[in-house]
């Protein structure tokens, strides 16, 4: 079984080691071929946690981590520009 990966944006890092991760899927409507967004946030967990709000990742499925979390940040894409001018 091929595990799951998903890009998104971080929405909330206020946990201790866990991320929120927005990830926008789109599609046409069925009916009538609009094309469609639907946002689904996952709990992801970062271990280092050096994920910022803004900042693109990649999640990868993994055994549930707690009641809630069931992924992981596998990498980050890119930094926000937020978090490039605190670290300067």
């Amino acid at each position: 079984m091929a595990l799951k990966e998903r890009v998104g944006i971080v929405v909330s890092d206020k946990m201790d080691k866990t991320v929120v991760v927005a990830v926008e899927n789109r599609f046409p409507h069925p009916i009538y071929q609009k094309t469609v967004s639907r946002t689904t946030r996952y709990k992801a967990h970062d271990k280092e946690n050096n994920c910022r709000v803004g900042d693109r990742v990649r999640i990868t499925e993994t055994r549930p981590l707690s009641a809630s979390k069931r992924w992981t940040i596998s990498e980050v894409i890119s930094h926000s520009a937020k978090t490039k001018e605190v670290s300067q």
